[in-house]
């Protein structure tokens, strides 16, 4: 040991005495000082934290708030009475990460000799492209922030600690003064590369742009029923950016921190799937359905289990059975695998009450069964996959009670997080022409191409996730069988989709594209409550997609339209600003009574239908 200590202090002398003062004096310096800095890796800082917080937004924000909230799943299986009711939140991405870093990063350019400095707009480009997107998701549950006057601190004299809070119409239109800017910096000749640092798009600064444009979008979908003037005039100038917009599977934007980058380590305990949406995709044969949701434990052999214990199948799993003379399992009926393995459950409290329905409710008792003296218990509907939320968790599959052990263990491949999309460019488009933007091209090209993006979007991120059915289902011994029970994306699904009359526009156009929206976005959670409120999809009595009512003892629940906001205290050096803020926007603190979150709304949400209410056309 004492041999290893003498090593290293030799080590040590040579390293310090083959410097010199000058270079000593660099190595030990404060990096704002250096003359010379090297943003890369500050960039690198900034894009990696645009996606961050992951356990806190799955485990809270999402999958206790915004996904049962939006119908597309539960807080478990159903619903409890209280889930309109906040507790625990998780918040947003964290924008308040990457301004004092952006900002550091463009003053550090800003001090760069000319010649130098010219190089680095591309840089400052995506310093804004980071800072706004996730300053959205933070002003989506919200409203007003401090935004134009964050960050000053370091650069006022006096330090600016006590920063204004914008409201949302002065956000929007800040953000989209700065994306135009972004967007002539990323185009700009000649630019540094940050290749490998840039983890999104190696830099291909061409890319960003075209993120930037789909920013510009997203800001237009916000203010469609607050300016829709301004909405579609917006989408005009996407259409018509030199910069061009998302419209390729290589263009999205895919984050994707590391190898050893596999999400949270913790579960994050996802719902069971909204019964209209699993139906809505299981009959129409849309192959997200299996990216989105899990199979149920249902194979062939499960089901056999249960007729040879002599226990009843559940109903919804029942229907697709086809017995033989002896009363066995033959095949299936209908669809046939994988999608007979689909079933979501209701959303509504009430259900639960409701003895007809027992099948969703009451698994732990209905589906648990022996056989030669082994017992098990099966899940009989399908919950969203968590494979979306985190990659490194192994996989048992089910088997008949004393069968054979097959699990899907170790190789777990890095995460990869969808935080903009072609599929979405193209959806917000179709959406736009529909509403009298003057754009080219008809909303149903712009929807075909959204709807197939999406689809070979998810299926492409469900094979890289090693999600656990992708290739086969090995319970399946036969190899015919195991391959059609795959959910991989197979031959002709999409142009079979587009051809069904729930994907025509030519009746109930506008609100098949919100519908396709809040598909594409079930993995994207981040303009998923925003696009429920502002379209009023799914809408209650729709032929297509219907919201179901929450009610609890007969009575509608009212769900919130924003996140609670705690009272501000005095002994906040801010306190004036966030009471002011607050007071602008005419909002209740401390409160998380879901009458006052539905009624006291976010500026963009003003004017937006209520929940099921329908699009305004």
């Amino acid at each position: 040991m004492k041999e290893s200590y003498k090593i290293i202090l030799i080590l040590l002398a040579v390293i310090f005495t083959g410097c010199d003062k000058d270079e000593f004096a660099e190595l030990n310096s404060d990096p704002s000082t250096l003359s010379e800095p090297d943003l890369r890796y500050s960039t690198a800082q900034v894009i990696n934290n645009m996606y961050t917080n992951d356990y806190t937004n799955w485990f809270y924000t999402n999958f206790d708030y915004v996904y049962p909230w939006s119908q597309i799943t539960g807080t478990g299986v159903g619903n409890p009475e209280t889930f309109v009711e906040m507790a625990a939140q998780g918040g947003s991405q964290n924008v308040y990460g990457i301004i004092p870093n952006a900002k550091d990063i463009r003053a550090k350019i800003d001090a760069l000799p000319e010649d130098e400095k010219s190089t680095m707009r591309a840089i400052v480009g995506i310093t804004y492209a980071a800072q706004v997107a996730t300053a959205l998701t933070q002003t989506d549950f919200t409203g007003s922030m401090v935004y134009t006057e964050a960050g000053l601190a370091p650069y006022t004299s006096p330090p600016l600690i006590t920063p204004i809070y914008d409201q949302q119409a002065l956000l929007f239109d800040t953000w989209l003064n700065e994306l135009d800017g972004a967007i002539d910096n990323l185009t700009a000749a000649d630019q540094f590369n940050l290749g490998s640092q840039d983890i999104i798009y190696n830099g291909d600064y061409g890319k960003w742009a075209k993120f930037c444009n789909l920013l510009k979008l997203r800001i237009a979908a916000r203010l469609i029923n607050a300016d829709r003037s301004k909405a579609l005039s917006i989408a005009q100038e996407v259409t018509n950016s030199s910069a061009g917009f998302m419209n390729a599977l290589e263009e999205d934007f895919i984050y994707k921190r590391g190898i050893n980058y596999r999400g949270t380590g913790n579960g994050t305990q996802p719902g069971t799937g909204g019964l209209n949406l699993v139906e809505f995709l299981r009959d129409n044969k849309d192959p997200r359905v299996r990216f989105i949701f899990d199979k149920n434990d249902f194979n062939a052999e499960v089901v056999q289990a249960f007729i040879d214990a002599g226990k009843p199948l559940p109903s919804y799993v029942e229907q697709y059975v086809v017995f033989d003379g002896s009363g066995n399992f033959e095949s299936w009926s209908g669809p046939g695998e994988p999608w007979v393995r689909y079933h979501g459950a209701p959303v509504s409290p009430d259900k639960q009450q409701d003895g007809a329905f027992d099948d969703y409710f009451k698994q732990a008792s209905r589906n648990r069964i022996s056989l030669n003296g082994v017992e098990k218990n099966y899940t009989s509907t399908s919950s969203f996959a968590e494979k979306n939320t985190r990659t490194g968790f192994d996989f048992t599959y089910p088997t008949k009670p004393g069968g054979r052990l097959i699990q899907k263990i170790g190789n777990h491949p890095p995460l990869e997080v969808i935080l903009g999309s072609s599929a979405e460019t193209n959806l917000y488009l179709a959406e736009f022409k529909l509403l009298g933007a003057n754009i080219p091209g008809s909303a149903q090209d712009y929807f075909n191409r959204g709807v197939e993006l999406s689809i070979q979007r998810m299926d492409i991120l469900a094979k890289n996730s090693d999600t656990f059915y992708y290739e086969s289902d090995p319970v399946y011994q036969d190899e015919s069988m195991a391959e059609m029970a795959s959910t991989k994306l197979k031959a002709n699904e999409i142009s079979e989709l587009l051809s069904l009359p729930d994907y025509d526009l030519s009746t109930d156009g506008l609100e098949k594209v919100y519908i396709q929206q809040y598909v594409n976005f079930a993995i994207t959670p981040n303009d998923t409550y925003t696009t429920v409120r502002r379209s009023g999809v799914p809408m209650k009595g729709s032929s297509i997609l219907a919201w179901e009512p929450i009610l609890s003892a007969g009575t509608p629940l009212t769900i919130p339209r924003r996140f609670e906001i705690g009272a501000p205290t005095e002994d906040n050096v801010n306190f004036a600003n966030v009471k002011k803020a607050i007071e602008d926007q005419g909002f209740t603190t401390g409160t998380n009574d879901p009458n006052i979150l539905n009624t006291e709304r976010l500026w963009f949400d003003i004017n937006n239908p209520n929940y099921g209410e329908g699009p305004k056309n």
